[in-house]
């Protein structure tokens, strides 16, 4: 719990053709033997996230991939992996080997960068292998600079660095949870019931993030549980600027903190954080416009061991049934992506999305915008079923909620 999550890291990308040293720069440029190197072809056969610290960029996850050029039926799954990390990778290392022409795989590695606006770097890979002059033609015909390395001698290698930190693209606001929302000196109460999925011992990941961001701007955070909140509420010794609860508990929260305080959940913060607020807002919609038998995703972006009530197969379909009166088509979805084929879902309800990167969350989102599917959070949902969306919304969202013309389930 001392290190920074996966989520919160730069995610450096590296992919390029079977051989062309991609294990081998990822080593060179951690100093440590991080991949696996061997002269076969296709040793890499799915992608590795390793989590680093790279000096000065700080912490940062490194994905090794598969050859683009990977070849028979098992070489297209892999190939089809490798792709799907450009939608997580905050900047793209394209490896050359110079002793391959690039062609094809390259620009279409270079095409699909330039639709999602991914910074590329170019790399000449084996440099100590070809002490020629860079190729200017080479560099005309990718429209990209490129950088001579060895991963041998580690030629090249600070030029790259320096490269990585120049492209490294500054986060999207909102860059703080909830620092934006609240004062130096500000007493902030979060409900933190203890989640069965979470390491005994523990707490869960958006609850620790959440009360860092409160320290690190002034605040205080005062803790409890869900039995001991009516308690805590009456012995209060300042009253808090906001309350933040566990979504699956909107309902009795919002019995005992009062209309005139903040209220909001976790996963609705993470809505902002993470993705797009407004547009998970809008997908309620999709809520009400559900009919018997529709398709449904209930997506999550990590894989937990799934407890006898567990949220995402248990609550949540129960409570989209009873909206609808009637049987639904659900189908899952977690882990590193979503079904490739979308045609035919009517709403998808997704997690708040903590271990997963910005921009692997508006991709998600993006994508879905594109087929036409409304999409909503846990976060989102819990608050539409427990009437008060509009409060739970009011402490983030600048415009105002009937922007989405948006009622509540009791109104």
């Amino acid at each position: 719990m001392n290190d920074t999550p996966r989520g919160e890291r730069l995610h450096i990308a590296v992919l390029g053709r079977r051989n062309a040293g991609k294990s081998s720069l990822i080593n060179a440029l951690t100093n440590q033997s991080v991949a696996i190197v061997s002269p076969v072809s296709g040793t890499t056969t799915d992608p590795v996230y390793k989590s680093m610290e790279i000096l000065p960029i700080g912490p940062v996850v490194l994905i090794d991939t598969a050859g683009v050029d990977d070849l028979g039926e098992l070489g297209e799954l892999r190939v089809t992996k490798t792709m799907a990390v450009l939608d997580k990778a905050d900047i793209l290392i394209l490896v050359i080997d110079p002793g391959q022409t690039p062609g094809e795989y390259e620009e279409d590695l270079l095409s699909r960068a330039r639709e999602k606006s991914l910074p590329v770097i170019g790399v000449l890979n084996k440099w100590d292998l070809y002490p020629t002059t860079l190729p200017q033609s080479l560099v005309e015909k990718l429209g990209i600079s490129l950088i001579p390395v060895s991963s041998v001698t580690g030629e090249g290698m600070e030029q790259l660095t320096r490269a990585l930190v120049a492209a490294a693209p500054h986060r999207e606001l909102p860059a703080t949870i909830l620092g934006d929302l609240i004062q130096p000196g500000d007493a902030v109460l979060l409900v933190t019931p203890i989640d069965q999925g979470a390491p005994k011992g523990r707490l869960i990941l958006p609850q620790v993030q959440t009360i860092r961001d409160i320290l690190d701007h002034g605040a205080y955070a005062v803790v409890t549980g869900e039995k001991g909140l009516a308690e805590v509420w009456q012995n209060q010794i300042k009253k808090p600027r906001l309350v933040i609860t566990d979504a699956q508990i909107f309902a009795q929260v919002s019995r005992i903190i009062p209309p005139d305080t903040m209220l909001t959940a976790f996963s609705i913060l993470f809505a902002r954080y993470k993705g797009d607020l407004e547009v998970l807002a809008a997908g309620v919609q999709g809520i009400a416009a559900l009919q018997p038998g529709d398709k449904v995703l209930i997506a999550e972006a990590c894989t937990h061991h799934r407890v006898e009530d567990d949220i995402g197969r248990v609550k949540i379909p129960q409570m989209l049934r009873r909206r609808v009166g009637g049987e639904l088509d659900f189908h899952w979805a977690s882990g590193s992506s979503l079904p490739e084929d979308l045609l035919g879902y009517k709403l998808i309800v997704h997690c708040g999305g903590c271990m997963i990167n910005r921009r692997e969350m508006l991709q998600r989102i993006a994508r879905v915008g594109v087929a036409g599917i409304p999409i909503v959070n846990y976060g989102i949902l819990m608050a539409y079923f427990s009437g008060i969306l509009n409060r739970a919304l009011e402490p983030i969202l600048e415009v105002r909620c009937s922007k989405f013309e948006i009622r509540n389930q009791n109104q």
